[in-house]
């Protein structure tokens, strides 16, 4: 019963095929490799675009940093909500990989943020003492589980654009917010105005893979450049791109992202049932809810994983709870049993 992270997940068959088979031969270094170009054209596919560029990277953190140092001038802010992974999961990595960068958190409810609360953040634009307005930075899905619509993106890129700020999405659970929201991967991204995005792939099958997708290639060349000054141009790229191969071709992505969101609508009915209704809605493969202390120290003792919620507010009661691909509907039944 591991729901602590889908991070906790192995790797899909799928994908460790696709990485021996990638193994066979040998293939020029640094992303000269068949690999890498196939797969900057199936994402071609994927997101209906053709002057995409994407580029392999091993973890979502130097993909978000290196991303927002690209779209972000050393005197620029980045706006994002409050619980941003960017904000308070990667140890100022942001401001490291862009010094003189500023991360300006904004409150919004649900782990949203919506183009009024940005407007109203907005400050400092001309005056030379003050850090200048430039990125703002949303979570597909959000830190508390729940997923952006396609109109919602939409209605902030627009703002964007009016504004003249970069959109970045952290897409480290891309494919749950997909299914979610019933969309295909261009509404929710560069049709709805999104400059770049980071492409999470680990959480839901890889065994470290993401990739960073700019719609302007333009951007893309100078995050080329980026990416070999801070160490992670990979020699070995193939195994990279070998990996998000595996992972995207049959759909095996959208597969194993419902499969991760129907094991958490599980989980979500049965914590209702039993007096323990999660505090958000469950769009995605992550849910918060409250469990009472001593049933928390039954469900531990019987093997359960799971990290506290760490919800503004809260009595410490609330956990967090996260299914994976790999999640079985015997994992999810044997811990809502222990509920009662």
């Amino acid at each position: 019963m591991h729901f602590a992270s889908d991070n906790t997940a192995g790797a899909h068959p799928q994908v460790l095929k696709a990485l021996i088979a990638a193994n066979s031969a040998a293939v020029p270094a640094y992303g000269d490799d068949p690999y890498t170009q196939e797969l900057q054209d199936h994402l071609r596919t994927i997101f209906e675009h053709d002057e995409l560029l994407a580029f392999p990277i091993a973890t979502g953190s130097a993909g978000n940093a290196l991303a927002l140092a690209t779209l972000t001038p050393p005197w620029g802010a980045v706006y994002c909500h409050s619980t941003a992974h960017i904000n308070v999961d990667e140890c100022a990595a942001p401001e490291v990989a862009n010094p003189g960068c500023k991360l300006q958190p904004i409150q919004g409810s649900h782990g949203k943020i919506t183009s009024n609360e940005v407007k109203s953040a907005l400050q400092g634009r001309g005056f030379v003492h003050a850090v200048q307005p430039a990125t703002v930075s949303i979570t597909n899905l959000t830190e508390v589980g729940t997923a952006y619509s396609p109109s919602e993106i939409h209605t902030l890129g627009t703002f964007c654009k009016a504004e003249g700020l970069a959109l970045h999405l952290d897409g480290a659970r891309f494919a749950n917010a997909l299914v979610a929201g019933n969309a295909t991967p261009a509404e929710i991204s560069w049709r709805a105005g999104v400059d770049a995005l980071t492409f999470g792939a680990t959480k839901n099958g890889c065994l470290s893979a993401e990739i960073v997708i700019f719609f302007d290639p333009l951007k893309g060349e100078e995050f080329a450049f980026r990416r070999k000054r801070a160490g992670h141009l990979f020699s070995k790229m193939r195994f990279l791109s070998a990996q998000a191969l595996g992972y995207l071709k049959n759909d095996l992505w959208l597969e194993t992202a419902r499969h991760a969101n129907s094991m958490a609508t599980r989980l979500a009915r049965g914590l209702g049932a039993a007096g323990c209704a999660p505090y958000f809605p469950v769009d995605g493969n992550m849910i918060f809810a409250p469990i009472p202390m001593p049933t928390q120290d039954r469900l531990r003792a019987a093997g359960a994983v799971f990290y506290p919620g760490r919800l503004a507010g809260s009595d410490g009661t609330d956990v967090r709870l996260v299914t994976a691909w790999s999640t079985t509907e015997a994992q999810v039944d044997k811990f809502i049993g222990l509920l009662g």
